[in-house]
């Protein structure tokens, strides 16, 4: 038996890789991304290890060539759901109970993996199946996942080594365990490390998961779920099912044995969640645990005393970057009237050089957005700015899905500061923007704070520390994750723990001890080394006066 007291220290970031022209790692991704896009990949259902074919089967396709299938997938059916469920109880008994430094190793090793061997693939899955250039894909598929599991080992060391006070004739201890049954993960499109990490981090605590993934993220999903197993994951500790979320979801609400949620999507999604678990409150053996980053309608607001260049870069970074599909775009921004003029002319200069196309071209600064449905909802917003009075298309406006779902950056200006697109996620390369007037200031960041239900990223841009200051206070529940003079997104794992509050969720803030610790139960454990053999206290004695 090994009784060593490990302890994990504060690792460095993955580095990220540049891919220049004539690179070795552009070549093999490039050769990753040709082999992937010439297989059509057949995705089964993962359940207690083993990979089930249902037969009823669905697509992925490029988003930017969607008439490319890149892969089929096997859905979820009832039975099936049972199955994931069963299997993650069954794993349970033994997964709980392994030491944490086992756990640790594997997610180490899953992380070695990624970074080496499975590096090329798991961008190239990631750029075909989620439409992402290799910057993006790299930032995301690769160095936030190893950043989540690599901080995580060290995260999960202070969490151990956190323990009550001793007092003379007492031994008091604590005990992580985890939660008791299962945990119910559902993950997104946009992020590949999100899904990892919405699996791996309560799996690092002993818990045991069944896997909802997205359906057109099942291209990077599986290659996950297949490094998992590389590692010496065990079986049945993570159990990946695709299907649809109705489905899958009400009987997953329905399970006396659900113990936790772990979530990232839309704002709806995440309150239907809610409602079911609140419907079915009596039904289960603990209260479910919730933890879900949902929407935001992200802000940059701009004080007259800013660098227009750095604003305009910010701008179109923040809001352009993966096309504005991240929960952290800028989507908003508030711009001082004196300086609109310059920011328009930078920005314009900037957007007339920006291509947009497919990920293999890595000129391409924009790419596809994730579907139709996605591409159609976007154009509405745009159409809904074209046709009113209130606003005008500064730049871009247009959009095309004959082969991919290609959309232009765009940037709206309106006179209304509740205008539709000022308040509502749009989740695409759309930013709107309010001028107000200079002298308006401390009356415009009121109207920041009360514009949006969603409290997730925001930044401000100012060369005067006492405005930065007072922003920050005035907005200390506008957003989560608060940015000075930087675009509202791009958190860094250590760096900035990410999470916001109000309709953005629970504020969990992945990336830090503080969502690990929602994935365990603790208890309170005191020995008494020698117990009493008098019930009576001292102050019972009488009084010899």
């Amino acid at each position: 038996m090994n009784n060593a007291i490990f302890k994990y220290g504060m690792p460095e970031n993955e580095p990220v890789r540049s891919y220049v022209p004539g690179s070795k790692d552009r070549k093999l991704l490039m050769e990753a991304y040709k082999e992937l896009s010439e297989t059509v990949t057949d995705i089964p259902l993962i359940i207690g290890g083993k990979e089930i074919r249902t037969g009823q089967t669905g697509k992925v396709v490029m988003p930017h060539n969607h008439r490319h299938v890149l892969a089929t997938w096997h859905m979820a059916g009832e039975s099936e759901v049972q199955m994931a469920i069963d299997a993650a109880l069954k794993a349970h008994t033994a997964w709980s109970t392994v030491s944490w430094v086992e756990r640790v190793s594997v997610t180490l090793k899953i992380a070695e993996l990624i970074s080496g061997k499975y590096r090329h693939l798991l961008n190239a899955a990631t750029m075909l199946g989620q439409g992402k250039n290799a910057y993006q894909a790299e930032i995301d598929a690769v160095c936030e996942t190893v950043d989540f599991l690599r901080f995580n080992a060290h995260f999960i060391s202070e969490i151990y080594d956190d323990q009550p006070i001793q007092e003379k004739g007492m031994i008091n201890r604590i005990e992580y365990r985890p939660l008791e049954g299962f945990v119910f993960s559902v993950t997104p499109f946009n992020f590949t490390a999100i899904a990892a990490n919405l699996n791996l981090a309560p799996a690092l605590m002993g818990n045991t998961l069944v896997w909802k993934p997205a359906t057109t993220a099942l291209l990077s999903n599986y290659i996950l779920m297949q490094i998992f197993k590389e590692a010496g994951l065990p079986d049945g500790v993570i159990n990946f099912i695709p299907g649809k979320g109705s489905l899958i979801g009400n009987q997953v609400l329905s399970h006396r044995e659900l113990a936790g949620i772990h979530f990232t999507g839309s704002t709806g999604t995440f309150n239907q969640l809610w409602k079911g678990v609140a419907k079915n409150l009596e039904g289960y053996r603990s209260y479910p645990k919730l933890v879900g980053e949902t929407g935001g309608k992200d802000f940059v607001v701009v004080h007259p005393s800013v660098d227009p260049q750095q604003v305009a870069t910010a701008l179109v970074r923040g809001a352009f970057e993966y096309q504005g599909q991240k929960c952290s775009a800028a989507s908003r921004a508030y711009i001082p009237e004196s300086r609109w003029p310059g920011i328009r002319s930078i920005m314009g200069g900037m957007l007339s050089q920006i291509k947009v196309g497919e990920p293999s071209d890595f000129t391409n600064f924009v790419n596809a957005v994730i579907d139709e449905a996605s591409f159609d909802n976007i154009m509405s917003y745009i159409d809904y700015a074209k046709n009113s009075e209130h606003a005008e298309i500064a730049f871009g406006g247009t959009g095309d899905k004959t082969s991919g779902y290609f959309v232009q950056p765009t940037v709206i200006v309106t006179t209304d500061p509740h205008f539709k697109s000022m308040e509502e996620e749009i989740f695409g390369p759309v930013l709107t923007l309010y001028i107000y007037q200079d002298k308006d200031y401390d009356a415009m960041l009121r109207l920041v704070d009360s514009t949006s239900p969603y409290a997730l990223t925001g930044s401000v841009f100012s060369s005067d520390r006492a405005i930065l200051g007072e922003t920050c206070r005035v907005l200390r529940y506008s957003a989560g994750n608060f940015y000075y003079n930087d675009k509202p997104t791009g958190a860094v794992v250590g760096q900035q723990p990410f999470g916001g509050a109000r309709m953005s969720g629970t504020n969990d803030k992945a990336g830090s001890h503080m969502n690990l610790v929602r994935w365990t139960s603790p208890r309170t454990i005191k020995e008494t080394l020698v117990p009493p053999t008098d019930f009576r206290y001292p102050f019972m004695k009488e009084d010899c006066h």
